[in-house]
């Protein structure tokens, strides 16, 4: 079968042929109709020889919807031919944590070697790939996977993030969105569908401040060194109760820091290396500054019932896999508006 890995430290993803899998005992064979590419996986492939916790090579893709092909012994409560998308951040299934569904933070999985699928399992950017557990696998009940599979990430970690913050957005309130690509024009539809908030969206291009203002945001700004001013300015100087950075670069955490509003949120989900100042007198008084990872299970149900609502809408642009090494590139670039899927059978 064919799958799109990372090879070598330093190297660029390959298209290459390997076999096809077989489920050991309580595993499940997927035959995967659709795979996203994520920003995650450029920050892998950017790790020395040093940094990286697995060996090579990796198949990638930790977004992945399929058809189950086949079960190992075992297993239960998962239908051949039924169609299922993937929850990635595995945990060990045993601790109290996992036992609440919060997989995303299990605190045993580091030390016992279990990896999500695309980060160090073999991931869904393959014809098939095995996924470990039953419980990993949430059924689709009618949504289509090639719309549905970057809400495993795209969806499911934005949803985490404006869960916690819900509270912070009552009536006459404002949210922030900072980057409004894969995650951020999800996290716009959610506040839209889950809060009475005023949605102010903020990007680098005018392309992709258009896509924020087509799925909700209110007022759209350029994220520029005079935006958190022009935020203060929209709110009457009070700030943005809540501010949520997909990008979480050093230019946009300051923004974030710089535009919310006494006893708010601030949310650093991107990976962008940046680092929030927190201090008396340097974030607003009573302000708490979060980092998520991902989301529980049971908030991947959830993601996934606003789906079938039509409530959240992925927009997305589709690619054969022998295509998935260029589309690294046009990501690196910042040249995918919304979220990008690879179809591994065409």
């Amino acid at each position: 079968m064919k799958a799109v890995q990372y090879r070598t430290v330093g190297g660029t993803p390959e298209v290459v042929e390997v076999p096809v899998p077989e489920p050991g005992p309580g595993q499940i064979l997927l035959k995967v109709t659709a795979a996203g590419v994520c920003h995650s996986d450029i920050a892998v492939m950017s790790w020395t020889a040093d940094q990286l916790p697995f060996p090579l090579p990796l198949t990638l893709g930790h977004e992945g919807a399929g058809i189950v092909e086949a079960l190992g012994a075992g297993v239960r409560g998962i239908t051949e031919g039924g169609t299922y998308a993937v929850y990635g951040p595995w945990g060990c299934g045993a601790c109290p944590t996992c036992a609440q569904g919060k997989e995303n933070y299990c605190p045993r999985a580091a030390d016992l070697g279990i990896r999500p699928p695309g980060l160090g399992a073999p991931g869904a950017l393959a014809e098939y790939m095995i996924v470990d557990d039953a419980r990993h696998l949430v059924p689709l009940d009618g949504l289509d996977a090639v719309q549905s599979v970057p809400l495993t990430d795209a969806g499911l970690t934005p949803y985490h993030a404006v869960k916690g913050a819900l509270p912070k957005l009552v009536p006459g309130s404002t949210a922030v969105v900072i980057g409004t690509g894969g995650l951020g024009h999800v996290a716009i539809q959610l506040l839209r569908a889950l809060a009475p908030s005023r949605v102010v969206a903020l990007d680098v291009t005018e392309e992709k401040l258009e896509l924020a203002g087509q799925v909700g945001a209110h007022e759209t700004l350029l994220s520029d060194e005079g935006a958190a001013d022009e935020i203060r300015r929209i709110t009457g100087g009070r700030g943005a109760e809540a501010v949520f950075d997909f990008v979480g670069a050093s230019p946009t955490v300051a923004i974030a820091t710089a535009c919310a509003a006494v006893e708010s949120d601030i949310t650093i989900v991107g990976i962008g290396g940046g680092a929030a100042l927190v201090g008396f007198g340097v974030t607003p008084y009573d302000a708490a500054v979060r980092a998520p990872y991902w989301g529980s299970r049971s908030e991947l149900y959830e993601v996934l019932d606003l789906a079938r609502s039509g409530a959240v809408d992925v927009h997305v642009e589709t690619y054969g896999i022998d295509e998935a090494p260029q589309v690294y590139e046009r990501l690196h670039e910042g040249r995918i508006n919304g979220r990008a899927v690879i179809l591994p059978h065409g």
